[in-house]
């Protein structure tokens, strides 16, 4: 009886919400730039704009049509990934621990502490290149500014909420314009560049082949599968309805579910898209510049490509050239650093995450740690960062294809995908990938890359 508080009537089950006061269409997709933005960027790491400007000095345009394979790719494998986290709200190294038994966990948790050695690696490399990059603006020590690249960014992972980290991580995206400018300092061939983009050139020699393998393991690296999926989960603990937990699609109102998908998929589409443009900008500018003519320069660090290309393009396309893979290598540094991070704690049954606080998340921070903080010192050890480059390639190259592996299986799995769990297409595309990627490794193993 009313006012007796005896009984109530049954609560039925409440499905959240998540679809704001309709903001015009436009607004709604750009707000959903992050994950997938953030991802396709830091996959252009200075390991990576070495390979690109490699390319284009040595063998000028002629590997422009890798920019309309990877593409695909990398979408693909990039789309399934998140959509594995917008499907459970956990990242994949959680996933891989609720997907596999005892005995597969150990030995995909000793990839995972491999592919953190390649990272910590990968940092240091990186940190040279943030450092040399200052000194080629005359800003100072190489050693010194690769110390305090290290050192702030290891206070910002460590200290600031996740909120700041990502507006820091949009704002670095914006460097890699810089490749874009430089175009606009250099004639281009452009009836050359449309003609080797769309007419693949292929050459049997063991630089070729090695290069390529290169191109295609720089561009589909392991760490962006971590990345994207804790990234995303991060994005959805952020939203107002979940709290602070990740919302899956599952328990979303269906027509929550379905702009959540279509603009995480947007958010991941124009993140690879920007990737491979910015890779194609890099070869097109060194091939312009380096590759013609017949003078094949032989780049070994970002660093080299921005001093080398003064003579051609002057002194203000090498500074933006600088500028571009200083932003680009503080970007993937915390990357490098979360990504196996994640994995790693998640597949611990540890929490992870940026927006976690220390105390709450001490695994996944203490592994931050020693990624950033080995990475510095490694960096300051008279160690040729090009060597490191090629054994994080040879280590990427061999990783990869057995976390497709794992990708897929859990993509694939509908008891934790449900309605979400991949499609003909997918499946197409990431199955491809996976052979793409273990043909690679073989290429690597068989061209002497090793």
């Amino acid at each position: 009886m009313p006012g007796t508080g005896a009984s109530a009537a049954p609560t039925p089950p409440v499905t959240v919400d998540l679809v704001d006061r309709k903001p015009p269409v436009w607004r709604l997709y750009l707000r959903a730039l992050g994950p997938g933005l953030i991802t396709g960027a830091s996959d252009d790491d200075p390991s990576g704009i070495a390979t690109y400007a490699q390319s284009g000095a040595r063998f000028g345009f002629g590997m422009l049509w890798v920019a309309l394979i990877t593409f695909p790719l990398m979408y693909g494998v990039q789309e399934i990934c998140d959509r594995t986290a917008l499907a459970t709200g956990k990242g994949l190294g959680e996933l891989i621990y609720v997907r596999f038994g005892r005995p597969w966990r150990l030995g995909i948790g000793a990839l995972i502490a491999v592919l953190i050695l390649a990272n910590a690696l990968n940092i240091a490399a990186d940190l040279v290149a943030v450092g040399a990059g200052m000194h080629l603006l005359h800003a100072g020590p190489a050693a010194l500014w690769a110390l305090l690249a290290g050192t702030a960014i290891t206070v910002l992972l460590v200290s600031g909420s996740f909120l700041v980290i990502a507006r820091v991580f949009k704002i670095l995206c914006a460097a890699l314009l810089a490749y874009v400018a430089v175009l606009f300092f250099i004639k281009i061939p452009w009836s050359t560049v449309v003609f080797y983009t769309l007419v693949p050139h292929l050459e049997l020699s063991k630089a070729y082949v090695a290069l390529l393998v290169g191109v295609l393991g720089t561009t589909i690296s392991p760490y962006l599968f971590f990345w994207q999926t804790i990234h995303r989960v991060e994005d959805m603990r952020e939203e107002t309805a979940g709290g602070d937990a990740a919302v899956p699609l599952r328990r979303r109102a269906r027509k929550a579910a379905s702009a959540k998908l279509a603009t995480s998929r947007f958010d991941v589409f124009t993140g690879m898209a920007f990737s491979n443009a910015i890779m194609f900008c890099i070869i097109v500018a060194t091939a312009a510049t380096l590759g013609a003519n017949g003078h094949h320069t032989v780049i070994v660090s970002a660093a080299q490509a921005a001093s080398a290309l003064r003579p051609f393009a002057g002194h203000f396309a090498s500074t933006i050239f600088a500028l571009g893979f200083i932003g680009a290598g503080l970007l993937a540094i915390p990357v490098l650093a979360g990504a196996g991070s994640a994995g790693m704690a998640g597949l611990l049954g540890k929490p992870t995450g940026f927006s976690r606080s220390f105390t709450h998340a001490p695994v996944f921070y203490g592994l931050v740690g020693l990624g950033t903080m080995g990475g510095m010192a490694l960096s300051l050890l008279s160690v040729n960062p090009m060597a490191l480059l090629v054994f994080v390639a040879v280590v990427n190259g061999i990783v990869a294809a057995p976390f497709l592996v794992v990708v897929m299986l859990v993509s694939s799995d509908r008891q934790i995908m449900g309605e979400n769990v991949n499609g003909k297409v997918a499946r197409a595309i990431g199955w491809t990938a996976t052979a793409l990627m273990a043909a690679g490794a073989i290429a690597l193993f068989a061209t002497g890359g090793l």
